[in-house]
Order: structure tokens, then sequence, then C-alpha cells
């Protein structure tokens, strides 16, 4: 799950991380009352969405008058922003966040993620801030330095020297920099974050290291044990078929192409997807109705899957081991009746009860194609999309 900059930015003063003076709105009616309690003459507005690139989007201004930020607020409050990092619909700008100016004498990056290969959260840090990480991965990667942190010493008073070195930090410095490194280091193990990084991290006119921007991205297979980090969960930043599908707890993930997919399990999901693109086809989703799969969660997965316009075609791909085959089979029917199939269907069921499945998707009475071997009924599904998206034209 990801936070907004305003809510990361609420964490990291939590963790003593210094932060610009902040306030959010949702409303021009908000603005003044915001204003007055920052004080300034001078505001940094910024739309809150879950995506990168804001600032060369034209999602975040430099205001010098409330009318500014009275106009901003009209132009942007509930339209969609559309950077780099986002889809050509972009995200819902539900909430700007104001904030004091910063006098920023130099900018620097610094995060912490899971690094699999030293298997220890690490640290990284760069002198070069406020610009793409992976850009200067690419070009200078000198200039980044990795900690990896032991796991019983934690973050050691060394490693801030190391990173505070490497980043060309003086000694009068120093004890910001252990702040927030330390900061988020432990927001990082506090919270089971999978990502938190602050870029730019700036250091200003008087000798202050500030975290301009703020982003925590937090495992979501941990939420249960953080109901304070539940309540910043923003519905509206993700996909309507991401969201419904979590309620059927169903693994979705929306695709390009026009071949819906429905597999139970990750393995035989990618394999899926890896078939069809081997015969000349493209898939719409992932779809993994999991390992205990039900036949109402089948259902409800063949209705989200025909809800995208994209689909011609569907492949069902289930393995019943755990689960029966012939309930499976229950579950595509009773769904195909419900929402009416507008698509040709290919469905390959091997495993439990697999004759008994089979048959009762034959006798059915409708249009659904059962093949037994995986390769032939990936070469089936594709030649149906095609003929469909023929027949559309």
């Amino acid at each position: 799950m990801n936070l907004h900059e305003y809510q990361a930015k609420q964490v990291f003063a939590d963790y003593g991380i210094p932060v610009p003076a902040n306030r959010t709105i949702r409303s021009v009616d908000e603005i003044e009352q915001a204003v007055s309690e920052l004080g300034g003459n001078e505001w940094m507005v910024k739309a809150q969405v879950h995506a990168g690139g804001r600032g060369k989007a034209g999602g975040v201004i430099k205001a010098q008058s409330i009318d500014e930020i009275k106009a901003f607020a009209e132009k942007m409050l509930g339209t969609n922003l559309v950077t780099f990092q986002t889809d050509a619909q972009g995200q819902p700008i539900n909430t700007l966040l104001i904030e004091v100016p910063s006098s920023i004498a130099r900018e620097l990056y610094m995060g912490a993620l899971v690094d699999r290969a030293s298997r220890r959260v690490t640290i990284m840090a760069s002198e070069t801030g406020g610009m793409n990480i992976e850009e200067v991965a690419a070009t200078n990667p000198e200039k980044i330095i990795t900690l990896p942190i032991d796991p019983i010493n934690g973050l050691m008073p060394n490693q801030v020297r190391e990173a505070g070195f490497a980043m060309n930090i003086p000694p009068a410095q120093q004890k910001g920099l252990m702040k927030v490194m330390q900061g988020i280091y432990q927001i990082f193990m506090d919270k089971d974050a999978s990502q938190v990084e602050i870029n730019p991290l700036v250091v200003t006119g008087d000798d202050v290291i500030m975290a301009l921007d703020a982003k925590i991205s937090l495992d979501d297979n941990a939420l249960y044990r953080h109901k304070d980090m539940q309540a910043f969960h923003d519905a509206s930043q993700e996909d309507e078929k991401e969201n419904l599908a979590k309620e059927f707890e169903l693994n979705y993930v929306p695709l390009d192409g026009d071949i819906g997919c429905m597999v139970n399990g990750a393995g035989l999901a990618m394999a899926t997807m890896d078939i069809i693109k081997n015969n000349g086809g493209d898939p719409a989703n992932f779809l993994d109705v999991g390992g205990g799969v039900t036949k109402e969660r089948v259902a409800e997965a063949l209705k989200l899957i025909l809800s995208d316009h994209k689909v011609k075609a569907i492949l069902i791909n289930i393995f019943g081991g755990i689960v029966r085959c012939d309930l499976i089979a229950e579950g595509i029917i009773t769904a195909a009746k419900e929402v009416a199939l507008s698509v040709p269907v290919v469905v390959r069921l091997e495993g439990t009860n697999v004759e008994l499945g089979r048959e009762l998707l034959e006798h059915s009475g409708l249009d659904i194609i059962s093949r037994g071997d995986f390769t032939q009924a990936a070469e089936e599904v594709v030649k149906a999309a095609a003929a469909h998206t023929g027949a559309n034209v």
C-alpha cells in the first residue's frame, strides 16, 4: 500500500525527521485557514496522487498569493493528473498539500528497501538528489552508496559516517543526518515497509537536513498489524477492478492485451500468459483465483474479466488439486449464466474429477470450448480472439 506525500510526512514527523510546515486542503473553502495557520507570503502547493513526476506534469506550483492557490485548487481538485508513472487516465486529485518553502542549499537522496542479494534492509544514499535515482544508477552509479543493515545490531554510527562522507556532509550536519537515517530505518522496521524514500533530502540554508518529499510503501501482507496505517488507504488511487478483486480474495492485475486469463496458482498463471504470448496472443490480465478456490470465487473472477471491454476471448486454465474440477465447472456455468457471455471462452481443466467437470461443461448448453491439452487451449483462445475481433470490425 502506498501513502500520499502528506501522509508519509506525518509519519516522518512522528519519527523525528524534519519536514516543512504544511497543511492539507480538500476544497477551496479551506485555503484561507490553511494559509493563515502557516503564515508567510509564499507557499508550495502540491497535488497529492500516488505517482511521481508531478512537477513536470503541472501538479506542483509556487504560489505568492491566496488567489494563486485558489486558482490552482479550482483547476486541479476533482480532476486527474497524468504523469510518466500513470496510465492515460491519470490519478484523481482529491487533496492538495500546502507547505512553507524551504531555503535549499543542496539536494540529496536517501531511501531504504530490502536488498534480496544481501537479504537485508539496505539504505541507499546519494549526493545527487532531486532526480530519478534509476537515472543516477545508470549514468553515475559511483554516486550511490548502499549500506546493508545488520538485523541484530541495527543502524550503526559508522554507517552514518560512511553515508555522510559519501554525500559530502560536513561534521556540523552529521547529527541531523543521524536523525534522518535512524528515522528511515525505524519506520521501515516498525511499519513493515517495502520502501521508504526521500527525494530530495535537502540541506537548508541554516544547515537543517530536511525531507522535502516523502514516499512510503507498505507490505500489504503485514497491514493487519498496523491499524493506524490502514487509515491511510486511498482506494481512489487504485484500479477499481483491483479493489473489487481484493474483496473476493482474487489476485488481479490488469494488462493491455485482449485475452482474459483465469488461473489457479501464480506459477500456472505466469505459464498461461507465456503460452498465450508464444502463440501470438496478448493477455488482458493476470488473475489467480488461488489454490482453495470456490465456485463463488470463480463466478466473481469471470465477472471481473468480462468487465474489461478490451477482452475478446477468455482462457480458463484450472488444475483441480485441492478443489475438484466439477466444482470449478459449476462456478464457470453459474457465472456464465449470470453475466451472459459475449466473448468466446476456452476452458482447460485438469486434476481431481476432471472428467465430471468436462462433462458438466459439455452439457451446460453454453458456448464454451473445452480442451484438455494446455497448448491446444492456448492456440484455441488466440484463434477465438482473432475471430471475435474480426467479427467486430
